[in-house]
């Protein structure tokens, strides 16, 4: 961000002469491959990767040519597919997966957001020693769980490069969201570039890819609406701090081409339907770098499901899709019409695009791009947080959505079939202890794990362990939630931080802010009062309670940090190489406290476990497996630590992860 050297002869070209050498130093490596004739991904269009099913499943990881920009490059291909074949398992079958490395180098795939046992997660270092090249590895998975999800390599940069794909998990009984048809949405950034020299510019000039930068003609304009002296002022704060507003993504348009399933946007993807069909997207942010900002112009979304876990319906225009998290939505097209599906990046230098229409060939209008948004002195934690208290959702009206009346919202009493709500969802149990009920009748099942290491309750409802050091049940119509026992609560009251950070400016930290807020209600930088309804966090509530309800017992606080200049990232201003790890003792319940020290959103991913966003709605608080992290804002979820191991936490921006923000979590 700090260092201009190349910023003029970068800009005075729209090809630089380092990219004009890759390019070449690509192109002679493609041309010295025997390909065989196999199909150029990019250049057959549109495409759409191909669903596969079943119990076993055998995956062949290898190099293949594709040409999404219009000069063929080199991926790394599941099945010869980019992105990889979506694959669908069953909730209650136990899978087994063949993936057989073709690579010159290791490989490995991690299933995000499963629940597994530690050794099939899939992280060298961490769950194994990765897939060497020729050798073929086993995975064994126990499907315990149902909903949208995601895979990807967790070796260096393979994700970039195409090692992802779509996981659906089908529920063992009758799904309580009713639609007439379904399709995946896989968003993905593509980069001719090589990943290592993407890496290697972000660290020798933070902002290489950033061509968007304060202007006089910016200077005037900003003055014209807060007047000369605000703006001036506003100028040298950010000097001061040698840091720009526009600096928005570390990864640009500059160098990415922004797909949906696999198809640049020229390929106009498309999805059939039928006028009065009810249609779900499963969304997936299977990007590396990118945050997008996704709406159907002409459509409203009812949004159902948050990283794989039911919510009660939402009804927006459009939200935001930090990498690596999913969003299932349904829309309802009642005319005989096609309709743009629009991804723009939250930096506002590309998109991705798709069309839902009745028949092929169709097309709808493409919006423009919104104006490019740009940071603000709230970002950098130095200004007032106006409309927000510092601390609580208790006085936030939580009737909708950027002026949502409560009549807007999805009535409580329905689900997303705009019927009554299961009984399980409406019942209100309090906090009242279990020691209360009656299960004389049920002893025997209460004493005797289900087949699923779960606790079987009053009319076959599923339970965790007292002790939770059994993996708890996703959260769903059959589940029963443990509550706290008598006096748990109030002495969560003086829950005291396990260890209390105090952060300063150092090698490895160039901010620290001096006023951090709770930021829930706000949908994020560019969305705020753009006239759309935009989902929040705090609009995120469970349509199940939550399976663990005991208090936690201990909090661990975490402040997200960096060092711009050198392109350093880290936890608590250390970096993956000089950390210790985390120790959790099996069975716990822990409360992470989050606090972002720097001016980008960060998705943070715990492996293993699910994390349990604290955003207002108690009982009711979502299950998530990525939580974004805004700009000065402080955060928390809560951890049941059911499932022991070694365990991957990160930043699921890639080169950010790369450059440190990682640290291993042990569950023992």
């Amino acid at each position: 961000m700090h260092k201009n050297k190349m910023a003029q002869d970068r800009n005075n070209s729209p090809i630089s002469r380092r990219r004009f050498v890759e390019g070449l130093a690509a192109g002679a490596a493609i041309a010295a491959l025997d390909w065989n004739g196999l199909t150029v991904f990019g250049e057959t269009t549109p495409y759409m990767p191909p669903t596969l099913s079943g119990k076993h499943f055998d995956l062949t990881i290898d190099s293949r040519p594709v040409n999404f920009t219009g000069k063929r490059s080199v991926s790394t291909a599941v099945n010869g597919s980019v992105p990889g074949p979506i694959l669908r398992w069953r909730e209650g079958d136990a899978v087994t997966i063949a993936v057989t490395n073709r690579l010159k180098t290791p490989t490995s795939i991690h299933w995000h957001g499963i629940r597994l046992p530690a050794g099939m997660d899939g992280v060298p270092g961490l769950s194994y020693p990765g897939i060497a090249p020729g050798k073929t590895f086993h995975y064994r998975i126990p499907v315990e769980q149902s909903g949208t999800y995601w895979y990807h390599s967790h070796s260096r940069f393979q994700e970039q490069t195409g090692l992802s794909g779509a996981l659906i998990i089908d529920r063992s009984g009758k799904d309580p969201i009713e639609f007439d048809r379904e399709y995946v949405i896989f968003l993905s950034d593509w980069t001719d570039t090589n990943p290592e020299t993407i890496f290697s510019n972000l660290k020798e000039q933070s902002d290489y890819y950033n061509y968007h930068r304060l202007t006089v003609p910016n200077f005037f304009s900003a003055a014209k609406k807060k007047g000369l002296a605000a703006t001036a002022s506003d100028r040298l704060a950010w000097a001061r701090m040698n840091m720009s507003p526009t600096d928005l993504s570390d990864v640009s348009g500059a160098t990415y081409t922004y797909l949906l399933n696999g198809n640049a946007p020229n390929a106009n993807w498309t999805g059939l339907f039928q006028p009065g069909e009810r249609v779900r997207l499963r969304l997936i942010n299977g990007s590396s770098m990118t945050f997008f900002d996704v709406r159907i112009p002409g459509l409203q979304m009812t949004v159902v499901q948050a990283d794989g876990n039911d919510i009660e319906p939402v009804i927006v225009d459009e939200f935001r899709m930090g990498v690596a998290e999913v969003y299932d939505v349904i829309v309802e097209p009642k005319e005989n019409a096609a309709y743009t599906i629009f991804a723009q990046s939250e930096d506002r230098s590309g998109f991705a695009r798709g069309t839902l229409a009745p028949r092929l060939g169709m097309a709808a209008v493409v919006p423009p791009i919104d104006p490019r948004p740009m940071r603000t002195m709230v970002d950098m934690g130095m200004g007032n947080m106006a409309g927000m208290k510092k601390g609580g959702m208790a006085g936030m009206d939580m009737s909708g959505v950027n002026g949502m009346k409560e009549s807007d919202m999805p009535a409580s009493s329905k689900d997303a079939t705009g019927k009554d709500k299961p009984s399980m969802a409406g019942m209100d149990m309090g906090n009242q202890s279990m020691a209360g009920m009656d299960m004389s009748s049920n002893a025997k099942k209460l004493a005797t794990p289900s087949a699923h290491n779960h606790i079987e309750g009053m009319n076959g409802m599923e339970m965790g362990s007292r002790s939770g050091t059994t993996p708890f049940p996703q959260p769903g119509p059959t589940t029963m939630p443990i509550m706290a026992m008598s006096g748990a609560m109030s002495a969560e009251v003086n829950l005291k931080p396990s260890n209390p950070v105090q952060m300063g400016v150092g090698p490895q930290v160039d901010n620290v802010p001096m006023q951090v807020s709770e930021r829930l209600n706000d949908p994020g930088i560019g969305l705020s009062g753009n006239g759309r309804r935009v989902l929040t966090y705090a609009d995120l509530r469970a349509r199940y309670r939550g399976v663990d309800g005991r208090p936690p017992t201990r909090e661990i606080e975490l402040h997200l940090s960096g060092n711009m200049d050198r392109y350093i990232w880290g936890f608590n201003g250390q970096k993956f190489s000089s950390a210790q790890p985390i120790e959790l003792k099996l069975g716990e319940r822990v409360r992470f406290v989050l606090i972002n020290d720097t001016m980008m959103e960060h998705p943070i991913h715990l492996h293993g476990l699910w994390s349990e966003l604290e955003n207002g709605h108690g009982e009711f608080n979502p299950y998530k497996h990525t939580i974004i992290v805004k700009p000065a804002e402080r955060l928390s979820y809560l951890v049941s630590v059911d499932t022991p191991g070694r365990w991957a936490y990160h930043c699921h921006l890639l080169y950010h992860m790369e450059a440190g923000m990682f640290r291993t979590v042990v569950v023992s």
